[in-house]
């Protein structure tokens, strides 16, 4: 696969539409699994309390995934990813109901890096409940 977006269709300032992703307790034992990832923080509630959480959070990786997913996803190729980093400011807090947390992310063209390359970088935005929940979010990907 490559990329479908075309280097020379976008511009600094291009938004990469906000997707917005649900995640609830089912899905954290899922991914523990997948993951290998077992700190309790991520399914006992009472374990997350005793530690200072606020509820049960959120892997941060799982969180992360799904931010590295809007940008390929909008680029149309997981290959086309060519750099990507975050830093984690705040959990996901996710609540033992039906609805679990909400993230919301979106990403926005700041740089067109390398014209040989096509390569561009993305700032992303990952927030749940109002905050901020990663810092520094930022893709390089490599365009058609």
């Amino acid at each position: 696969m490559t990329a479908k977006i075309s280097y020379d269709a976008v511009e600094v300032g291009t938004e990469v539409p906000t997707r917005e992703f649900r995640v609830n307790r089912a899905d954290l034992v899922r991914y523990a699994g997948a993951s290998g990832d077992f700190n309790p923080i991520h399914w006992n509630e009472q374990f997350a309390k005793e530690v200072g959480l606020p509820d049960v959070i959120a892997h941060g990786a799982y969180t992360m995934a799904e931010a590295a997913r809007v940008v390929t996803e909008w680029a149309g190729d997981p290959g086309a990813l060519v750099e990507y980093g975050v830093r984690f400011t705040r959990p996901v807090v996710v609540p033992n109901d039906d609805k679990g947390a909400v993230i919301e992310i979106g990403a926005k063209v700041t740089a067109k890096l390398d014209d040989e390359a096509r390569t561009v970088r993305l700032d992303i935005t990952a927030t749940s409940a109002g905050q901020k929940v990663l810092g520094r979010a930022r893709a390089v990907v490599r365009l058609v």
